[in-house]
């Protein structure tokens, strides 16, 4: 063979190596490329069980990096309460967080799993967290700023854990206080509703000028991916019933439970979350003419939906009767991830099958897959898939705890104050003899947060998370010389005899969530009633309800002195004190009708049997004190 003169070689040489740098180039992962081309590149290189998996949204229980790296998993999710460790820290969040994307990171292709958690008011699984008020709460203050850095506090405090994807906000209108998700809504008004979708551009950040309408957005590492949700009707099932049925015509979906979505799709959120709820009859789950036929179609949404905690399995009843049923109608109708989140395999088995007996269109599967890889590209974590200990110090950071504080404020609603108007009881003053703290809710730190807090349906003790009770709040603020008695349930001699400058009543609900919170009579519990009866029956009183809706108070309104709607304040009782004692003013008007008697519900403003103890919009105001 004849020998090659030195240039020669260097010449094939430089070729041979032209040639593995063509070849190591990778267009889908090139950031300076547009990401539609990034998405076309990488779909024709993804075979059918590649695709697939990213459909699949597993639970971090069954998240191994062998299960990622196997079946091409996704997205994983935290559901309620499901933590890496008990209290655990920002650090642990991230290491175990990182370890199951080494496992999606180690596939053919690399494509990076999205991390998912619900943090609906505050990040709400996490210990020392802050826990912002409920959105409940949040309407009465009808501050669409300050829900904004509300937005931007909690996905802080979620990237402090190594996630990038929060399911919220819930942009329901509750129009029935007996469904027990009616705390998670901003207002029985849809107008309400939409300028609290405010929150949007906090979680995500601020869309750019020019933005294409529909095209998910999420600003860098310091922001989440938020979703919209339950997509659509979810607060308005029959007799406030959890997953019910939706009466009502398209004329009134679209007018009361559709505006935020218009508002939602335009600050450009990235995902929406469907409803377990019907409309008409026909599950949201399987319902493809307001799935894809409006929300993608009409809209023009381009960001992935995703199904509710295995919410296919509930397009039956019951669950799962029929599933290849429900594979066919919840993939057929739009919806692109799906949260199944333990049987994965199952389902994997089942879509395979019915795209290769083309039960379902190849197109269908492609469609889903370019949404799902939108957000991921948009959300920048193919560039930064692994979490850094950064932003740790954000997760329960005095700011946020500030902000809540703030919230807490600016959602009390006072009712009632004063016998008559002309001698009202708040402000109380902060230097008095004695008083007393009494109520189930006082000491409380759980009952005040509510549902989805560190559990799913909520923890009644003090020992779930860091934060300042409505008792320790009231010995915060009053002067040094004045004594504070606490006694939880005290009888009407106890408060005879110990001679009170006055009383504050801390009473409630118990904590719930979801399906377990539905109540058909809203009434407070025992002992909250007899609380009331022995102490206001004996001495001056303020009851502070703690409470995720209206609830039964026409009864025990006479004996009261003042009245204040607190909702579920979260961990940052302090701002409950600071109206008590008059450091700042009430200003909080109601977001929701509050009824007499249940037998009115459901009622709403501008209904014709419209007749409420404290009408919509009421809400008392005081003046600051001048220390």
């Amino acid at each position: 063979m004849a020998r090659l003169s030195k240039p020669m070689m260097g010449f094939m040489l430089l070729c041979c190596l032209a040639v593995l740098t063509e070849a190591e180039y990778i267009k889908y992962k090139d950031p300076k490329q547009p990401v539609g081309a990034r998405i076309k590149d990488l779909m024709k290189r993804m075979t059918l069980e590649e695709k697939i998996g990213q459909m699949v949204q597993i639970e971090r229980s069954v998240a191994t990096p062998d299960v990622m790296k196997q079946y091409f998993i996704g997205s994983v999710l935290s559901g309620g309460g499901s933590v890496p460790a008990p209290k655990a820290s920002a650090e642990t969040w991230i290491n175990a967080v990182n370890e199951i994307q080494k496992g999606s990171l180690s596939t053919r292709l690399g494509i990076p799993m999205i991390y998912g958690i619900d943090a609906v008011h505050g990040h709400n699984n996490v210990y020392n967290a802050t826990i912002f008020p409920h959105n409940v709460g949040l309407g009465v203050t009808r501050d669409p700023q300050l829900v904004k850095k509300i937005g931007e506090a909690t996905a802080l405090e979620v990237r402090a854990t190594g996630i990038p994807y929060v399911f919220a906000p819930c942009i329901a209108v509750c129009r029935d206080p007996r469904w027990g998700r009616c705390y998670e809504s901003y207002s029985e008004d849809p107008k309400i509703v939409q300028s609290m979708t405010e929150i949007i551009p906090g979680l995500q950040g601020e869309l750019p000028a020019k933005s294409r309408k529909g095209i998910p957005f999420v600003a860098g590492k310091q922001k989440v991916a938020a979703c919209a949700k339950h997509f659509v009707g979810d607060g308005g099932t029959t007799k406030g019933i959890d997953e019910n049925n939706t009466v009502i015509s398209l004329n009134g979906l679209l007018s009361i439970h559709m505006p935020a979505y218009y508002n939602s799709i335009s600050k450009g959120v990235a995902t929406v979350m469907v409803s377990y709820s019907s409309w008409n009859g026909k599950r949201m789950h399987a319902n493809r003419d307001l799935v894809t036929g409006f929300l993608k179609d009409k809209l023009k949404f381009k960001g992935f939906v995703i199904s509710d905690w295995q919410g296919i399995d509930r397009i039956t009843s019951p669950p799962h009767l029929n599933y290849s049923y429900s594979v066919e109608a919840g993939v057929g109708a739009g919806i692109d991830m799906i949260m199944i989140p333990y049987n994965f395999t199952e389902f994997i088995d089942e879509l395979t099958y019915q795209v290769k007996k083309n039960i379902i269109p190849m197109s269908r599967i492609d469609d889903a897959v370019k949404r799902i890889l939108r957000v991921k590209f948009v959300m920048g974590i193919f560039e930064n898939p692994l979490a850094d200990f950064s932003l740790v110090n954000q997760l329960g950071s005095k700011e946020h705890r500030e902000l809540a504080r703030e919230a807490v404020r600016k959602s009390l609603v006072l009712l009632k104050n004063g016998k008559s108007a002309d001698k009202p009881l708040l402000p109380l003053p902060k230097k008095t003899a004695k008083i007393l703290v009494a109520g189930s809710h006082a000491d409380n730190l759980g009952n005040q947060c509510g549902g989805w807090t560190i559990t799913w349906q909520g923890l009644g003790s003090n020992d779930l998370t860091i934060g300042t009770t409505i008792l320790n709040a009231v010995k915060n603020t009053v002067d040094h010389t004045t004594q504070v008695v606490y006694n939880e349930n005290p009888d009407a001699e106890f408060v005879k005899s110990n001679k009170f400058s006055f009383a504050i009543v801390v009473v409630g609900e118990p904590t719930y969530a979801e399906m377990y919170g539905d109540s058909f009579n809203l009434s407070i519990p025992e002992p909250g009633p007899s609380t009331i009866h022995n102490v206001c029956g004996a001495v001056k009183c303020v009851v502070v309800v703690i409470s995720g809706r209206p609830v039964v108070i026409q009864p025990y309104l006479a004996t009261l002195d003042a009245l204040v709607a607190a909702w579920l304040p979260g961990t940052e009782g302090q701002g409950v004190a600071d109206l008590l004692f008059g450091d700042f003013g009430f200003s909080g008007k109601l977001a929701r009708t509050w009824f007499k008697t249940v037998d009115q519900l459901p009622m709403n403003i501008g209904d014709p049997h419209y007749d409420p103890l404290f009408p919509f919009g009421f809400g008392l105001t005081t003046k600051p004190t001048k220390n």
